[in-house]
Parts: C-alpha cells; sequence; structure tokens
C-alpha cells in the first residue's frame, strides 16, 4: 500500500497514524479536486489494530460553490453599504435645500435646481450600483474628464456648511465619469467628517497625478493604510465606507493612492498613475 502511494507522502501519513490508532476526518487536494478522507483503524476482538479503513468523497465542486456563495455574500455585503453610504449624502442635500424652499419667502429657484441636481446623482447611483450588484463588478466607460469641473460639481452634493473648496488645476484626466463622481464626493465627504465644518480642500496636481489635501488634523502614519479597510473608523458614528469605497475606485482605474501630510498639517491624499487626457486647447 505504502508503495502504492508513495507519490503522495501526506496519504502514508495519514494512514501510519491510523495503524497507530488515530481516527481521522481531514482534507484533501490531489490533482486539483478535493476530497474529504476518512481513516479508522481496524480493531481484533484483542484491541489490537490489524488495518486500516478508509473512505474517499469527492467534493471540488461543492467546495467550489460554497466558495461562490461566500464571494456573493461579501459582494451583498458590500453592496448594502455603499447604497447606504453614498445615497445619504446627496439625499441629504436634497431634504436640507426643500426645507429651504419650503420655508423661504422668496422664490429661490436655485434651490430647486440644487434638488432637482441630487435627484438626479441619487438615480445615477441607483443604476450604477444595480449593475454592480448583477454583474458583480462595475462597467467602466473612460472619457476625458476636467478635474476643476467634476470637483466643483460634487462639492455641491455634499453638506459643505462653512467648509471651503479651492481648485487648483484644470487638469483632464481619463477616467469613468460616474465612478470619480462617487470618488470626489467620498473624499469631500470624509475631510469634512472628519476635519470639521470649516475645513479648507484644496484640490491640485503633480507629476503623476492629483491630489486632495485638507486642513484638518491628519491622519498619523500608522492609521494610514488602515483607513482604507471596509468598516474602518475613528469616529462612533462613521460607518467605514467612505475610504474604502475611493480605494475600490482607484483599483477598478488602476491608479494607487497613498496619504501624506499636507502643507497645512492635515490629510494629503495623493492619487498616482494617473492618466491625463490629452484635450488641445480648443477641444477644452
Amino acid at each position: 500500500m505504502f508503495d502504492v502511494y508513495s507519490s503522495r507522502p501526506e496519504i502514508c501519513e495519514l494512514v501510519t497514524r491510523s495503524l497507530d490508532g488515530e481516527s481521522i476526518e481531514t482534507t484533501l487536494k490531489i490533482n486539483n479536486e478535493i476530497f474529504e478522507v476518512w481513516y479508522e483503524p481496524i480493531r481484533e476482538p484483542s484491541g489490537n489494530i490489524r488495518g486500516v479503513t478508509g473512505l474517499a468523497y469527492e467534493v471540488t465542486e461543492s467546495r467550489r460553490r460554497e466558495k461562490e456563495l461566500e464571494r456573493q455574500t461579501k459582494r451583498l455585503e458590500e453592496f448594502a453599504g455603499v447604497v447606504s453610504h453614498d445615497l445619504r449624502s446627496p439625499l441629504t442635500v436634497a431634504m436640507g435645500n426643500l426645507h429651504l424652499a419650503q420655508h423661504s419667502s422668496e422664490h429661490k429657484p436655485e434651490l430647486l435646481e440644487e434638488v432637482d441636481q441630487a435627484h438626479l446623482r441619487m438615480r445615477a447611483l441607483i443604476d450604477d450600483l444595480l449593475v454592480y450588484a448583477r454583474n458583480g463588478k462595475a462597467v467602466l466607460s473612460f472619457e476625458p474628464v476636467a478635474l476643476d469641473e467634476v470637483a466643483n460639481m460634487c462639492w455641491r452634493t455634499v453638506s459643505t456648511d462653512d467648509a471651503t473648496l479651492c481648485v487648483e488645476t484644470d487638469i483632464h484626466i481619463n477616467a469613468d465619469y460616474s465612478r470619480m463622481e462617487q470618488l470626489l464626493e467620498n473624499m469631500f465627504r470624509n475631510a469634512i467628517e472628519h476635519g470639521g465644518n470649516s475645513i479648507t480642500v484644496t484640490v491640485g496636481e503633480h507629476d503623476d497625478g492629483f491630489y486632495i489635501a485638507d486642513s484638518g488634523p491628519g491622519i498619523v502614519e500608522k492609521n494610514r493604510e488602515k483607513v482604507f479597510e471596509n468598516g474602518y473608523s475613528t469616529r462612533r458614528s462613521g460607518t467605514g465606507f467612505g475610504l474604502a469605497i475611493v480605494k475600490q475606485i482607484v483599483d477598478a482605474f488602476g491608479w494607487e493612492v497613498s496619504i501624506t501630510e499636507s502643507e497645512t498639517g492635515g490629510a494629503q491624499f495623493n492619487f498616482s498613475k494617473v492618466k491625463h487626457s490629452n484635450l488641445s486647447e480648443e477641444q477644452r
């Protein structure tokens, strides 16, 4: 028997252990197939062991289905988190502007325009998230995106209070527009939630991409990797999804993101490996 399984030392070891009196139940992978195996010592009436009985059951397909179910469950949890997190911001903006319009003695069409824009953003998010839920990944459509324009638009969809946005770049980058909106909205919301209502957020460029910096308290070096983990938050009321969503988008784009200290002592998120679009001045 040991000659037959000489090329499978793990099987020989299991049989040897069973011959020594051990009952064994384990899993083996043989030639890309997975088996659940059992070995049981065969005892004589005297108690002496005279052999081993073994049983192997091939479970490759069932294990594959288990892994797929785990993957789908994880995707569903992430989907639920993204839905609750990203829809909250435009919903808050819409409700706030609608409240102001209802209680204002003057006709202010710009308030209703903000409500309309927030509703359009929510509908776009819902459509994109449905695609994600059905396909398991977001469908990306890359195009030239004016960083200053999308940044200013996203700033209006976030509850910014007395915070200030400074956009110091006019570059065009190659990105999926909807995902870029999602990235910037989460970055702005994260900066305000952690830096306070009077924070200043700056969007600028560097040789390999762009950065988003703030004047808040910054992020200690030991936490700069953790902040991108799903569910990680330093605030009790935080969901821990904002920067995790940012990291997912960065990975989907093929970019990289790192955190340093900003010039004001706050946090600076550096987005690199970003492709600039080749728009001419006339096209701009």
